[in-house]
C-alpha cells in the first residue's frame, strides 16, 4: 500500500472515530487556513526546506543539518490536545 492510500485510509477511519462537532471545528479550521493563502506560500514537492535547529525531547539544540549528515529527514507536525 502506498503512503497516499495509507493516508487515504486513515482519514477515512478517522470520519468514523471522530465525533461529528469535532469534524466541523477541524474542517472550519481548515477552510480558515485556506482563506488565508497561506497555501501559496508552503513548500512544494521538490522544493528545499531551509535548515533550522529545534529542541529535541531532553531540550538539546539539534540541526536538520547534522540529521541529514545521517540520511533523509522526515518531519511531522501534531495539532490538538495532549
Amino acid at each position: 500500500m502506498t503512503l497516499k492510500e495509507q493516508l487515504a485510509a486513515m482519514k477515512a477511519a478517522s470520519a468514523d472515530r471522530i465525533p461529528p462537532e469535532i469534524q466541523a471545528v477541524m474542517k472550519k479550521g481548515l477552510d480558515d487556513l485556506r482563506a488565508t493563502g497561506i497555501a501559496a506560500r508552503t513548500l512544494k514537492v521538490g522544493d528545499r526546506a531551509p535548515e533550522f535547529s529545534l529542541p529535541n525531547q531532553d531540550g538539546a539544540m539539534v540541526s536538520s543539518a547534522a540529521l541529514l549528515t545521517r540520511g533523509p529527514l522526515g518531519l511531522s507536525f501534531y495539532r490538538g490536545k495532549w
